[in-house]
């Protein structure tokens, strides 16, 4: 004699077992073990125990199976919703690559900030600036000004008033010199 369901149809039983034989991720895998041992009379405490999972992760599947939903066990995405796809991706790149200016907008240099409010109010996805600057800096792009570090070192050498020359690549110095400068005064 079978076991006796207390939730599941014939058919849904059969579906989640067979289910659990592939490899699926580990959250899904507990979701349909959480419907599975419900079905067969274990209590919540208990399949928590069993499974390491949280109250109410095993109350949420067990209602799914009790309310006979439980071929949906995959109908609830894992984790936070995907906001980001390729179209938004795309325009993004194009507009860090132009000037700000060029949208109506006052100022010189993108921010993340202005790039997310920006976005949002064309594409209606919020994305937060910290995101934006990740997403950036994945592509390669930055809204940083490039800095030319030889005209950088050119300026500096022009304002400190130190000229240093001679100096070989290939020569590793044996010693460092440390300079303090402070004003003194008269």
């Amino acid at each position: 004699m079978e076991n006796q369901s207390l939730y599941l149809t014939p058919f849904q039983r059969k579906l989640l077992l067979k289910t659990l034989e592939a490899d699926l991720r580990l959250e899904y895998r507990r979701r349909i073990e959480i419907m599975l041992l419900a079905d067969a009379g274990q209590s919540q405490a208990q399949i928590c125990e069993a499974l390491g999972c949280s109250q109410e992760t095993a109350r949420y599947w067990i209602a799914i199976a009790q309310a006979g939903n439980a071929h949906h066990w995959s109908a609830r995405p894992m984790g936070r919703p995907k906001a980001v796809n390729e179209q938004y991706l795309a325009r993004l790149k194009e507009i860090a690559s132009h000037s700000p200016r060029e949208y109506g907008y006052p100022f010189e240099r993108w921010t993340g900030q202005w790039l997310s409010k920006h976005l949002a109010k064309e594409l209606g996805i919020k994305v937060s600036s910290c995101h934006i600057n990740r997403l950036l800096k994945e592509m390669g792009l930055s809204t940083r000004p490039k800095v030319n570090i030889t005209e950088k070192f050119s300026s500096y050498q022009q304002n400190s008033g130190i000229t240093i020359g001679d100096l070989s690549s290939r020569v590793e110095p044996s010693f460092l010199w440390q300079l303090s400068l402070m004003k003194t005064s008269n």
